[in-house]
C-alpha cells in the first residue's frame, strides 16, 4: 500500500507546537528551581491559601524536574530525520540518555503522586495511570530496538514523547481553571491533568496511525 504524503505545513504546524511546548515545559521547571532555591518568592492567592506542594519535597522535586528539563531538550531530536541519516551516533547515545531519564522521571513522578498532589485521590490517580503508560511505552521502545524493530520502536517512542510532553500542556488548562472557574485547585488539578494528558494520548495514536505507512 502506498503510504500517504504527510503535508509540509502539517508537520510544520505540529514542530511549533513541539516547540512551544518544550519551552513551556523548561521555563516551568526553570522557575520552579528557583522558587525552591530562594531565589524568587512565589506569591499565593490568600483565596487559595498555600497549595504548591512541592515546597515541602525540594529533593524529590529536582530529582524529577532536571531530567525533565533534559527529556524536553533531547526528546524531539529523536524524531528529526537529517539527525538520524547524518549523525546516528548521536541518535543513539542520546536515546539512551532518554532511557534513563525516562525511567527517572517516570519513577519519580509515581512517589510525587502520592506525596505531592494537590488535586488529591483524583490528581494521584491520573498520575500513576499515566506514569505508568510513559514507563510502559519507554520500555517497549527499547525492547523493540534491541530487537532491530523500528517500527515499533518508533509508534511506543511516540507514544513516550506524548506523554512526557502533556505536563506542559496541563500548565495552561490549570491557568484557565484559574481564570475561568470558581474551583479550588484541589477541585480543578486532577481533572485538568485527565484533560492534558488525555488529549496527549490521544493524539499520539491519532498520529502513529496516520502515519504508520510513512514511517517518519
Amino acid at each position: 500500500m502506498k503510504a500517504n504524503t504527510i503535508p509540509r505545513g502539517l508537520m510544520r504546524s505540529i514542530t511549533v507546537v513541539v516547540v512551544l511546548l518544550a519551552t513551556i515545559g523548561i521555563v516551568v521547571a526553570f522557575r520552579r528551581a528557583l522558587t525552591l532555591t530562594g531565589a524568587i518568592k512565589t506569591y499565593v492567592n490568600p483565596k487559595f491559601g498555600t497549595f504548591d506542594s512541592t515546597l515541602a519535597h525540594p529533593v524529590l522535586t529536582f530529582i524529577h524536574i532536571i531530567p525533565g528539563s533534559l527529556f524536553m531538550i533531547l526528546a524531539p531530536l529523536q524524531f528529526v530525520p537529517k539527525i538520524r541519516l547524518n549523525y546516528l551516533w548521536f541518535h543513539r547515545l542520546s536515546g539512551r540518555v532518554l532511557v534513563v531519564l525516562g525511567l527517572i522521571i517516570g519513577i519519580t513522578a509515581l512517589v510525587m503522586s502520592f506525596k505531592m498532589a494537590i488535586g488529591g485521590a483524583n490528581e494521584s490517580v491520573a498520575t500513576v495511570v499515566f506514569a505508568s503508560i510513559f514507563l510502559f511505552s519507554l520500555i517497549k521502545s527499547f525492547y523493540h530496538i534491541r530487537r532491530r524493530e523500528v517500527a515499533l520502536h518508533r509508534e511506543w517512542m511516540i507514544r513516550m514523547f506524548a506523554i512526557g510532553f502533556a505536563i506542559a500542556t496541563v500548565r495552561p488548562i490549570v491557568g484557565m481553571f484559574f481564570a475561568f472557574s470558581h474551583l479550588s485547585p484541589h477541585e480543578f488539578f486532577g481533572i485538568a491533568f485527565w484533560l492534558g494528558f488525555t488529549i496527549h494520548l490521544v493524539a499520539a495514536e491519532v498520529w502513529i496511525n496516520y502515519t504508520r505507512q510513512n514511517r517518519l
